[in-house]
């Protein structure tokens, strides 16, 4: 098998003697491996190569894998995702898959089960991939957001480019309809740990939106403010 048919795999794991171990067999399975031992590096391995599946320790310095997971999902909304934990109760589970993990492996596990669900998880993306319509949108109010193409267009019939942040951000925002999403959570998903903005950037943005998308946006209807939090999408004003 050449190295361009090989399926990439990310593996973030901090505990070596398992990283190592995962490493060697993946590997002799035949798929090309690339570990990250924290978050923030997992997040910079996502942005410069592609991969096919990530297995995601939840337990990881820095930043937490769950918020690995969110962060990674603005970004690769359909990546196979499949977590790896030693909280392995139901309650950890469910809120695993609810945070996007497309299964969910507890600890100590068998190695022979890891390779059947990562196996499982490929083929499935391969399948679902090719039924998938090949762009994502939002609509709401007579707007619209292509988030692949990175262009909105507006109830005015105004069409516009979008700059990476303002996709992603308007991605968290409006896939999670009538939750007041914090700043700080903002900064950890949009601009991730390495850079931060201030706050006042965040606003910046919110105000571009209500400029886009609002009839009035003295007074917004959609992109709406929470006091001592951050912001709120409602599709329906």
């Amino acid at each position: 098998m050449s190295t361009s048919d090989k399926k990439s795999v990310l593996l973030v794991e901090d505990e070596a003697s398992l990283a190592s171990t995962l490493r060697l067999n993946l590997e002799l399975e035949g798929y090309a491996l690339r570990l990250a031992t924290d978050g923030p590096s997992a997040l910079q391995k996502l942005k410069e190569e592609y991969f096919d599946a990530v297995l995601l320790d939840i337990m990881l310095p820095e930043m937490d894998g769950l918020e690995v997971l969110e962060a990674l999902r603005l970004r690769h909304p359909s990546l196979p995702v499949l977590i790896l934990s030693a909280r392995g109760d139901s309650q950890d589970r469910i809120l695993g898959l609810r945070k996007g993990a497309d299964d969910y492996l507890a600890k100590p596990f068998h190695l022979e089960e890891l390779l059947l669900r990562l196996e499982k998880l490929l083929d499935k993306s391969t399948q679902t991939n090719m039924m998938q319509a090949p762009e994502e949108r939002c609509q709401f109010a007579g707007n619209e957001i292509d988030f692949r193409a990175q262009q909105a267009k507006n109830f005015r019939g105004e069409s516009f480019e979008l700059s990476l942040k303002e996709s992603l951000l308007l991605r968290l925002l409006t896939a999670h309809p009538g939750e007041a999403i914090s700043r700080e959570r903002i900064l950890q998903s949009v601009w991730g740990y390495q850079v931060y903005p201030t706050t006042r950037t965040i606003d910046n943005f919110i105000l571009s939106f209500r400029k886009y998308f609002e009839q009035d946006s003295s007074q917004p209807k959609h992109f709406l403010s929470v006091r001592g939090v951050g912001y709120r999408f409602q599709p329906q004003g």
